[in-house]
This record gives C-alpha cells, structure tokens and sequence, in this order.
C-alpha cells in the first residue's frame, strides 16, 4: 500500500487527474467492479491519492447510493484530488473515450460477431477476473485484519451470493453497518484518515435539494423524442437506478424502445458493443442519445443523453460527502465504517465469483490464463494495460491455433 497517505486537501492538478483518468477511460476493461479494482491498483497502491480505508469509505457510499458506482467513484477521487474541477475532468477523461468507442464500436459489431470477437470479448472477461481478484487480495488484508471482520465479509458474500438481488447491496452495507458498530470494538484504533471535502455541508443540502427539485421536475410530464425528452429520460433512469449498468438497461429500454424512439435492434446492438468497450457502461447513454430521432444533431443529442444519465449520481455523491465527513470521525461511526468496509470487500469478493468468474472461466487454459495474469500484476512484473494484452491475446492465440 502507498505510503503516501496523508496528502493535503487537492493536492494534485487538474492536469495529473486529466493523464490518470484518460488512462484508465482508455483501458479499464471488464465493467463496475473490474473498473474498482483499476482505480484501487492505480490511485491507492501506486500514487497514493488516498488510503485504503478512504478509498474504501468512498466505494461504500458510492454502492450504498443509487447512480454509476464507478463512476461516482472516480468523480469523487477527481473531487479529493483537484477540486470541483478536477471531479469533472475525472468524469469527462473516463467517460468520453468509452462514448467515443461505443458509437464506433455499434458500427463495427457485425464485422466482429465471428469467432475472432467472441474470443476478443472472452480475453476481456479474464481481464476483469484479474484486476477484481487483485482488488479484492489487497483489500482484505488492509480492512479486513481480524477475525471478526473477515467474517463480516465472508458474511456479505454469502448474503449476495445467496439473494442475487440488487436491493441485496444496499442490505449488506447497511448490516455490514450494524455489525460493525456492535462487533468492530478494536476498529477504531486503526485511525483511518478522515474524508474531507472543501465545501460546506449547505452546500450539500443544496446539492441534495437539487437532485430531488430535477427528479420531481422530469416525473410531473411525458415527452415526446428531442432533448428534453431525452434529458427526462436518462435522468429518471439515472436516479432510480441502483446496482450499476446492467440494472439500468430495463430502464432505459422502456423509455428509449417501448415509446418507439429506437429499435430493439438497434438498442441489443448497443449493449452487445458497450460489454467490450473500456470505461462505464452507462457511457450507453452517448450511443442512444445519438440515434434517437428529433434532435438538432446527433452529437447533441449523444452529449444531452450522457450527462443527465450521469447527472443525479454526481448530485448525490457531492451531496453526501460533507455530510459524512460530519459524523465519519464519531466512535460509533468508526465501527460502523470498519463493518462497512469489510462488507464492501465481501461484496466484492461475490462479484468476482458471479458474474465474473463463472462467465469467463470455461477451461482449464482460462485458468492458467487468469492465474499467471494475477501474478504478473500482483508481483508488479505486468501493468492493468500489460494484463489486458496479455489476456486478449492469450484468448485470441486459443481460438486461432
């Protein structure tokens, strides 16, 4: 873990948020839980932008709020790192090159649908196996160092495992809560650095007053197809959802297919590219937006579509922190944050195992494949980017020979 653990409020650039996140929007493969796993190795292990038990809070509000976890995730590291300016380039440098791909990628799907994009497709999810289980190897051993905690986590896991619900998240970061508060009696002497925020809690009352006065203001009226119809849409859909981005396409297929304003087709065209893109799944968003028709331009309506599906999740996020920071260093909040983590690490661990896991693995060369990409990360001897590569093209070299 970093060392670098006590830096000062904003205390990089705008400019380092910009390089980190263009990074990682460039190559963070394999969806929500895999794009947690890149942030952890690149923000906590190598520039140390925050602690493990910060970045940890962070993932729990972010999971405990409905809105794009990873995204929210990394709008609020960009909000640590830089200020309110540095948030929004994090948004924008992760975002966009996935918008970007995904509407390049729709159009080159068809010539990609054989057996050389299925074995692309199936190196990325060996991918995600990787990064998830490096992510979930360095969180246990910092959050999860005794007994108790461990089964905290190991509680959690069976919990989503068992329920396999998206309201099952919200149940074990709320237990994960309880119990810490009632069995973490030692947590509390591993002194966590607080989350602090430069702004004030009014502000995040105003924030929070925000996101409801839009969710009230789109709910009172139906819309025919242009922006405002599409800015009702993607907001609405972004702020009831909870669980990240394969939650919210009923969502969005009941507002952009059922009223007629795009094709099944073309809306299964559009999830099939966005499962091999890197970067956010709600970047989803940019592609419907561009061919829903009755807007001025396609870009535009692309750009309405991403960022008022991104919108109420941002709100929400900026909303809490300074709440949190409030109470977050009370002794009792204290244990409830060390449950909350050890929680957060078995929702992760149950990720990895489904859907991850059980849908890349089919052989005992994805095995192989997987396992030595762990240890080429872990031992720091490969990259993210490097086990990207080495993946896709293990899987590719399988098909083809």
């Amino acid at each position: 873990m970093s060392k670098h653990h006590n830096k000062p409020q904003h205390s990089g650039s705008v400019l380092d948020v910009l390089i980190t996140f263009l990074k990682l929007g460039f190559t963070s493969f394999g969806g929500p839980a895999a794009h947690i796993g890149y942030f952890r190795k690149e923000l906590v292990e190598r520039q140390g932008w925050v602690s493990e038990g910060q970045f940890a809070q962070l993932l729990a509000i972010c999971q405990f709020l409905p809105g794009p976890a990873s995204s929210q995730l990394g709008f609020a590291l960009g909000l640590f790192r830089a200020g309110w300016l540095g948030a929004l380039t994090a948004f924008l440098a992760f975002t966009l090159p996935s918008a970007f791909l995904l509407v390049a990628f729709a159009a080159l799907l068809p010539y990609l649908s054989g057996d050389v994009g299925a074995a692309f497709i199936h190196g990325l999810k060996l991918v995600a196996c990787v990064v998830v289980a490096d992510a979930v190897w360095g969180m246990s051993k910092n959050l999860c160092s005794d007994a108790i905690r461990r089964c905290i986590a190991v509680a959690a896991a069976v919990t989503i495992l068992t329920l396999g619900t998206t309201w099952s998240q919200l149940l074990v970061v709320f237990a994960g809560a309880v119990a810490g508060v009632l069995l973490c009696r030692t947590a509390i002497s591993d002194k966590q650095p607080q989350l602090q925020v430069a702004y004030s809690r009014r502000v995040g009352l105003i924030l929070l007053a925000s996101f409801f006065a839009l969710l009230l203001f789109f709910g009172m009226s139906q819309s025919e197809a242009g922006l405002y119809g599409i800015a009702q849409a993607f907001y609405s859909a972004g702020a009831l959802v909870f669980g990240g981005g394969h939650v919210v396409l009923p969502l969005l297929e009941e507002s952009v297919v059922s009223s007629g304003w795009v094709s099944q087709p073309e809306f299964l065209a559009g999830y099939g590219a966005s499962q091999a893109i890197p970067g956010p799944m709600f970047a989803f968003a940019a592609y419907l937006g561009a061919i829903i028709p009755g807007t001025d331009s396609a870009l535009l309506g692309a750009i309405v579509a991403l960022l008022f599906m991104f919108l109420p999740g941002f709100l929400l996020i900026s909303a809490v922190l300074p709440l949190w920071q409030a109470i977050s260093q009370n002794t009792t909040a204290l244990r409830a944050i060390a449950g909350v983590n050890a929680a957060v690490v078995g929702l992760l661990a149950a990720a990895l195992y489904d859907p991850i896991i059980t849908s890349a693995i089919n052989s005992w060369v994805d095995v192989v494949t997987a396992v030595s990409g762990f240890v080429l990360l872990t031992t720091g001897r490969l990259s993210a980017l490097g086990v990207v590569l080495w993946c896709v093209m293990a899987s590719l070299a399988i098909t083809l020979l």
